[in-house]
């Protein structure tokens, strides 16, 4: 079987939506029975094809990246030109380029679609495509999601979920193993940055939240370690300065290697404010190394995987009050933070990536 994979853009872009089109790529590739192509827009005003990883790369010509979606006028005729090479077209949800492609030219072929998110901030992008996105969702043969939560408190999915597959997301378990490297190296960082340590690590976007781990951090008795780079980067360091916590909180680029960070820390929070936070694969990779985790009740996969009062806290959004009380109770209450590790590691073990590329090819064996 022939797949065409459509999203918005591919790897190297960074965003979690594109490493999971990569892993799904790749995953299902190694399989006999599947090939898998890939047909995104690029960053950039040029096409090109190439291999990334033994799968076929399309990147389109686009305008840029305009509020996280890629302007391009050239993907529909490109789009169409190829179509029908392929048995079966996989659409990620939100990407309307790719919605109205199929909603005009591939009518009467074999669709799947994972939603990763309803449209969280641009609202009237989803009324102008509302009828492409639900004449698509009508059409698709399933439609996966990662976690329950979303089916129950997505806008478009209640009306689809009969059609629905849950498929967690998965890491790679023995990738995020201690060893002696790792040990050594999160010895470094906690020499570096001290200790006890908070951890979070995200792109600094509006979604993410870190505006409120650092109002939360006020009174802490811990240093708080962010990484990422986005485009809030200058406000959150403004914010910093303004609060005099520059001996406390941290902000550094993006790493290679997060392992570790994760192995340093004693404590990671997920501080997200939107709904955009759809699972948190960064949960899983904390939780996997022992350590509890702090997350925001968004009514997504973030509170599916921490459970409150058994991993780690789930606490409200925008709330830095019940952030803070919750780090301060992992931090002041050695006993249970051990118990929680311990309950996140063994959680983690139910989210393999093996399990969810499997899962994945199985369901799209059936169809």
């Amino acid at each position: 079987m022939k797949i065409l994979q459509l999203n918005k853009l591919y790897y190297p872009w960074i965003g979690g939506v594109e490493k999971i089109a990569q892993e799904i790529a790749e995953g299902l590739n190694k399989n006999d029975d599947l090939e898998v192509d890939v047909l995104v827009c690029n960053d950039k005003n040029k096409t090109v094809i190439e291999e990334v990883n033994g799968v076929k790369v399309m990147r389109v010509k686009s305008l840029g990246v305009f509020l996280g979606m890629p302007l391009s006028f050239h993907f529909l005729h490109f789009y169409r030109n190829i179509e029908k090479n392929y048995d079966l077209i996989f659409l990620h949800y939100p990407f309307p380029l790719g919605f109205i492609a199929y909603s005009l030219f591939s009518r009467d072929k074999n669709l799947v679609i994972w939603y990763h998110s309803d449209i969280v901030r641009q609202k009237l992008l989803e009324v102008f495509f509302r009828l492409f996105h639900l004449y698509a969702l009508k059409k698709a043969k399933k439609i996966f999601v990662s976690n329950p939560n979303l089916i129950e408190n997505s806008n478009y999915l209640k009306r689809f979920k009969e059609k629905c597959v849950v498929i967690p997301f998965g890491i790679d378990l023995e990738y995020f193993k201690e060893n002696d490297s790792l040990k050594k190296e999160a010895e470094e960082i906690r020499k570096k940055f001290g200790s006890p340590l908070i951890l979070s690590v995200g792109r600094l976007i509006y979604y993410k939240g870190f505006e409120y781990l650092i109002k939360a951090s006020k009174d802490l008795e811990a240093k708080i370690l962010i990484i990422g780079e986005g485009k809030l980067k200058e406000k959150l360091l403004i914010m910093i300065k303004n609060y005099g916590l520059e001996s406390k909180v941290f902000i550094i680029p993006s790493v290679k290697d997060l392992r570790p960070y994760y192995l340093a820390c004693d404590v990671f929070v997920l501080p997200s404010i939107y709904k955009s936070e759809t699972f948190g694969i960064v949960l899983l990779e904390a939780m996997a190394f022992g350590k509890p985790v702090i997350s925001t009740e968004l009514g997504t996969g973030t509170s599916w995987i921490n459970i409150n009062g058994k991993t780690g806290f789930v606490v409200k959004p925008r709330n830095p009050q019940e952030l803070n009380e919750a780090i301060k109770k992992l931090l002041e209450d050695e006993k249970l933070r051990k118990l929680f590790g311990k309950n996140a590691k063994k959680r983690a073990q139910e989210f393999s990536l093996e399990s969810f590329i499997t899962r994945l090819f199985e369901e799209i064996k059936k169809l």
